[in-house]
């Protein structure tokens, strides 16, 4: 990924309510506000634009993060649409500073960042539109440019909607694959810089263990991603279908235990040291 320089504008001062960013030579521009501050971001004038845009919340069923993504030629048109939409709690909108975004090229971002949305699957999508819009080549290389400065401004403003699981930044070399063993369960993983990754294809234990009592969050989600098909039991363990990330060492090996876990002592490298030893080096 390239660098950047972001530059950030608090129009109240505040960095929880209404915020610009922009980058350094690009010709793009990202609002984001709570939707607190949805009539104070309805006047501005970059949202007379066409633009993509992402309503940020949570499911209410399942507590899970919830993402819709859309476009319009008309941000601000589209956006009083969407009041009637309860789930959503933030937005992050995409314009163009020269106002040179033409439809077709709004609806190539949304399907992109759909695309790119579903492959992190750190947030569950309010919709799923499978366009496949036509752009002559060199407008969707503009485009793609386009979508890279999104991925990187985006966490700025607080969502990792398109952060793929295990982070954006490379292995390097030397560092430790950690392994989590439990009776016939073998998970293998590692720190990221958004907490812990536990790769696809690990195992953990299928039966919850007493200690579990003492940790009902993590019952809670060893259930939903049993519910959501990441975790598929299989003779006699839990096998994960994708790479799951966790807050921490220690709730990703409480999910792979079965209870409660100390994942500084329980995660250790091929030489049997554990990541406290190894971090303590």
């Amino acid at each position: 990924m390239d660098s950047a320089t972001i530059k950030l504008f608090l129009p109240n001062g505040d960095a929880k309510r209404l915020r610009t960013g922009e980058v350094s030579n690009w010709t793009g521009k990202a609002l984001a506000a709570p939707r607190t501050e949805i009539d104070e971001l309805l006047a501005r004038e970059e949202l007379g634009s066409a633009g993509v845009y992402l309503l940020l919340g949570e499911d209410a069923a399942t507590g899970r993060p919830l993402v819709y993504i859309g476009e319009a030629e008309v941000v601000r048109d589209r956006l009083r649409q969407h009041k009637s939409r309860d789930f959503w709690t933030s937005v992050v909108i995409f314009v163009s500073k020269d106002e040179n975004l033409t439809k077709a090229h709004v609806k190539y971002l949304e399907s992109r960042l759909i695309k790119e949305a579903q492959s992190a699957a750190r947030y569950k999508l309010e919709n799923a539109n499978e366009s496949n819009p036509r752009l002559p080549e060199s407008d969707r290389e503009d485009m793609e440019v386009f979508l890279g400065r999104i991925r990187q401004v985006l966490p700025v403003l607080g969502s990792d909607v398109l952060l793929p699981i295990g982070g954006t930044s490379p292995r390097r070399s030397g560092t430790p694959e950690l392994v989590c063993k439990i009776k016939a369960a073998c998970a293998k993983g590692r720190r990221t810089e958004s907490g812990f990754v536990v790769y696809k294809d690990s195992t953990a234990v299928r039966d919850l263990r007493p200690s579990a009592d003492q940790a009902p969050n993590i019952v809670t989600l060893r259930e939903r991603l049993v519910s959501e098909g990441v975790l598929v039991e299989r003779d006699g363990l839990l096998h994960s279908m994708r790479d799951m990330e966790f807050s921490s060492p220690s709730a990703a090996a409480a999910v792979v235990h079965g209870g409660s876990a100390n994942g500084l002592t329980s995660w250790k490298d091929s030489s049997n040291r554990s990541l406290k030893e190894i971090e303590g080096d």
